[in-house]
């Protein structure tokens, strides 16, 4: 995790920091939006797209034949925070400022079509299978759909909840539970960190 703290997320922060700092933009959707309205989209919706992604995940796994599960408590709690701090960011590179930015300069279609399709390729040049690459898209599409349709000023916040709750349902938290709950076999796959 500490080489992509470097790489990537460091990155990804000073990038939305730097437009932050500089135009104060409220496409980028750092604000709160109508907080309310955030929040009824967002909390429901990791709770869904958590165990959708649990449930994708059960499906996928034989078809890819491994699933990386954690090997300990520790390790989840360790990866589910560090998709707490994924989350918002990559929420702020591919909504905000890809997704945010191009629909002020070319109107929504742009800006939705530009800011999904660099997030779920994005996921290949992190050695995603394509199998796994595809599935980013059914969080990408509704997700960008609810950043540019949710009313109020544009707002992370929802969208970044939605994320948190499919990432940890695909990764980490939502294979260790997959095991805890028998749906994938002790002896099928060895525990280990996924990262």
């Amino acid at each position: 995790m500490r080489p992509d703290l470097l790489s990537r997320l460091g990155p990804f922060a000073a990038l939305v920091a730097l437009v932050w700092g500089v135009w104060r933009p409220a496409w980028l959707g750092l604000g709160p939006g109508q907080l309310a309205v955030q929040l009824a989209f967002g909390l429901p919706g990791a709770v869904v797209f958590f165990g959708a992604a649990c449930l994708l995940q059960a499906a996928l796994a034989p078809v890819r034949g491994t699933l990386k599960i954690p090997a300990s408590t520790a390790d989840v709690t360790l990866q589910a925070g560090y998709y707490l701090l994924n989350a918002p960011l990559e929420e702020a590179i591919f909504r905000g400022l890809l997704q945010g930015g191009l629909t002020v300069v070319f109107g929504p279609a742009a800006g939705i079509v530009a800011g999904t399709a660099a997030y779920v390729l994005y996921h290949r040049l992190g050695g995603w299978l394509w199998i796994d690459v595809l599935a980013t898209s059914l969080v990408g599409v509704p997700v960008a759909l609810a950043f540019w349709l949710l009313p109020g000023p544009p707002s992370l916040v929802g969208v970044t909840l939605v994320h948190v709750g499919a990432t940890c349902g695909f990764l980490g938290p939502g294979p260790w539970l997959l095991r805890r709950l028998g749906a994938w076999p002790q002896a099928a796959v060895p525990a280990g960190s996924i990262r």
